[in-house]
């Protein structure tokens, strides 16, 4: 389950963030996800309840913003339905997926500042 690595790595960037503002604790997380990023939020989540024991995230929450997965084309725009052949016909171009449906993200950290 590579969300325990994720987690692993978000954590670590956390503990940098709060010791480089001196933070005493951390209160709460958000993090963005999009559909496509391979990460299953509900596994992210329970693998997050495990992994914050004993690190300055321990009481810290964790708000998860999903992103729908998108396609549309780059020339003029249109989006594409999910289903829809991923080529538009009026610029005979191909779709490309938006940065978000694969992106998974740390948004905010919420910190205990002295």
């Amino acid at each position: 389950m590579h969300e325990y690595s994720l987690l692993q790595a978000l954590i670590r960037r956390v503990e940098e963030e709060a010791h480089r503002h001196h933070a005493s604790s951390v209160r709460g997380l958000k993090v963005s996800m999009g559909e496509f990023s391979g990460v299953e939020p509900r596994l992210f989540e329970s693998a997050y309840e495990l992994i914050r024991t004993g690190t300055i995230c321990e009481g810290a929450s964790l708000e998860i913003v999903r992103y729908p997965g998108r396609f549309s084309c780059p020339g003029c725009g249109k989006d594409f339905a999910n289903g829809e052949v991923l080529h538009c016909a009026t610029c005979d171009r191909p779709a490309q997926m938006d940065e978000r449906s694969e992106s998974l993200n740390l948004e905010s950290i919420d910190m205990e500042i002295p």
